[in-house]
């Protein structure tokens, strides 16, 4: 599915500025002090130990239980009791990172990477931990493989793990056999409450499933790019985008080789692998041969994107399984969204509808997976807008009938530069977009922000940490701080470059991990002791019981109108753009009207200049 007219986007976006006098400047000054006198402050509700160097945790979909990574192992909490219902240890292990998601009732899943980059499935069920498959097994120390990321699918059905191995870099996606495992963790607590039983239950678990095996795009046998000419020849558009991409990360690839072996520091090919960033996909629009889109079931992904380092395309690859005596045979993407520009982050709504790219050059790109085609290219107005993350705010149902709400349709995206910046972007088919700096490049260190996140059941809010400490919730439409998040004084965010927390959607809840200010005052204290864990309760709080918004309990439930024909995609889209016509013409003479004000007031500075 990849069209033309993709590549035939016009980009219309006026920048107006204005310089503030001193007076104003001061007085605006003195607004934002006396608006952060005013600013409203949460303590917390609560807190409790936790276990010895907790690096990770992870809250489930549901808000019911908290998974917890450490040294020596994991274990699962109740997220409202704070009791630790069921720990997993192992001597010399040390869990960095944690997910967990329901699978079914009372039965979670979870998945690991500890400090050796090995990847770890678990399943949480009747108060026990039990350990189902090791993702990326090490049979040959000579061949050893690290998982860089593990992502689990909602639902468990699904994971993700990106694996690096001498040098070279892929995307393992797999088949989780959740049924079996639920049965046979039935069998294994079954077998251990027989008397008979030594106590002992060695199970074999079911194997997990590789459903695809994607690599970094290669030219195809017998494509080349010789001149502009050979594009025309080329009968396979698809594959040109392909190979276009590969021909330019190889020339750049050439160009750091040539400039390091001048300096004598000769760098080796597979030295700086591509990295590789993916989304797992519902249900929604067309899909190429519907037929096998059709027979998943509702509410499971059907299909992954991908997108690698310095990559213009986004890949997308259906979720079905590998054809028998075939898995040798390098899988080609099966939708290409390709970009003008350089993919730097992405998002995808909770839908998974939109496929948000920010792009090199201080340009987002928004795709709609419905239609196949950009719902809108903004550019950011700002200076130093290098994006770094990107997130979707704001939770907004997909209507029963998209097609008579399309040109309500809005999206609104939270961005984070490097430089600390952060903006917000709203946009929208056939509307204006608006561009928002919520805050500027920070002078202090201090300020930069090290937590920019969306919080899903407080509408237009987002979670602001800073590396000093400093947390609050900031309206990211009035762009002000709706409340102070504030520690005991005797406690500080414990790692405040990478803050160890989790947000409860379903308890309104943030949990984070703080550590003692001082502890050189306590002659009894030591690194255990000082490792708590803090909740934040948003619920009740006043100020902030306006903003709280009610979810689904899962984006399964979302209404996700489908089309499995290129002809009913192509209708979607006709009617689409005819219902937003109006909107479109307004934007067109807005557009126009803004251009003739700028000329004549480019004319008559050079009237001016030629005057004096």
């Amino acid at each position: 599915m990849l069209c033309l007219h993709h590549f035939c986007i016009i980009h219309r976006m006026s920048v107006y500025t204005r310089e503030g006098t001193p007076d104003s400047e001061m007085g605006a000054a003195c607004k934002t002090e006396t608006s952060r006198k005013k600013t409203p402050s949460l303590e917390p509700s609560g807190a409790t130990q936790l276990p010895a160097s907790t690096n990770c945790l992870a809250c489930s979909d549901d808000g019911s239980y908290l998974g917890v990574g450490h040294s020596q192992g994991l274990s699962v909490w109740c997220a409202s009791s704070l009791i630790c219902a069921a720990e997993w240890q192992q001597d010399g292990l040390e869990v960095t990172s944690i997910q967990m998601t329901r699978m079914a009732e009372a039965a979670y899943l979870l998945g690991t990477v500890d400090d050796m980059g090995v990847a770890r499935v678990f399943a949480y069920h009747c108060e026990g931990i039990h350990p189902l498959s090791v993702i990326n097994i090490m049979e040959n120390i000579n061949k050893r493989s690290i998982c860089l990321t593990f992502e689990l699918s909602e639902g468990g059905d699904y994971g993700a793990a990106s694996i690096s191995s001498n040098g070279a870099v892929w995307l393992e996606v797999y088949h989780f056999p959740s049924e079996a495992w639920l049965r046979e963790i039935e069998m294994a607590l079954s077998q251990k409450q027989d008397p008979k039983s030594s106590g002992d239950v060695d199970m074999k678990w079911s194997p997990v499933a590789v459903v695809i095996k994607i690599k970094p795009p290669t030219i195809p046998a017998g494509t080349a790019l010789d001149g502009p000419l050979e594009v025309f020849k080329m009968t396979d558009f698809f594959t040109h985008c392909l190979a276009l991409e590969v021909d330019t990360s190889s020339s750049r690839q050439w160009e750091e080789q040539s400039f390091n072996r001048d300096a004598g520091k000769t760098r080796g090919k597979n030295e700086s692998p591509r990295r590789c960033t993916q989304h797992f996909l519902l249900p929604c629009g067309q899909f190429p041969g519907g037929s096998k889109a059709k027979s998943q079931p509702a509410g499971l992904p059907v299909a992954v994107c991908v997108w690698w380092s310095g990559s213009h395309n986004l890949l997308q690859y259906l979720l079905q399984k590998a054809p028998k005596n075939k898995t040798d045979v390098e899988p080609m993407p099966d939708v290409l969204w390709p970009n003008a520009k350089e993919i730097l982050c992405s998002a995808v709504s909770r839908c998974s509808r939109h496929i948000a790219l920010g792009l090199d050059g201080a340009l987002v790109c928004v795709w709609d997976r419905q239609s196949g085609s950009p719902l809108s290219v903004v550019l950011v107005p700002a200076t130093d807008s290098v994006f770094f993350r990107m997130q979707f705010v704001d939770y907004s149902p997909e209507p029963a009938d998209v097609s008579q709400t399309f040109t309500e349709a809005k999206v609104r995206l939270l961005l984070l530069c490097k430089s600390g910046a952060i903006h917000t972007v709203t946009t929208g088919r056939g509307t204006q977009p608006c561009t928002v700096q919520l805050s500027k490049r920070p002078k202090d260190s201090g300020d930069l922000p090290t937590v920019t996140a969306s919080v899903p059941f407080l509408q237009s809010l987002s979670l602001v940490m800073q590396r000093n400490g400093k947390m609050f919730l900031q309206d990211v439409i009035n762009r002000t701080s709706v409340c102070l998040l504030i520690l005991p004084t005797t406690h500080r965010i414990a790692t405040p470059c990478n803050p160890v927390y989790a947000l409860n959607t379903r308890q309104q809840t943030l949990f984070i991990q703080a550590g003692e200010q001082d502890s050189s005052c306590s002659a009894s204290s030591n690194a255990e002791s000082q490792s708590q864990l803090f909740i934040f309760r948003f619920g009740e709080p006043d100020i902030i019981k306006r903003y709280i918004v009610s979810l689904p309990d899962s984006p399964r439930q979302l209404n996700t109108q489908s089309c499995v024909t290129l002809e009913e995609t192509c209708n979607l889209y006709l009617q689409q753009r005819a219902l937003s016509v109006d909107e479109r013409n307004k934007a067109v003479t807005q557009t126009w009207k803004q251009l003739q004000e700028t000329a004549v007031m480019v004319q008559q500075r050079h009237s001016r200049a030629a005057a004096s």
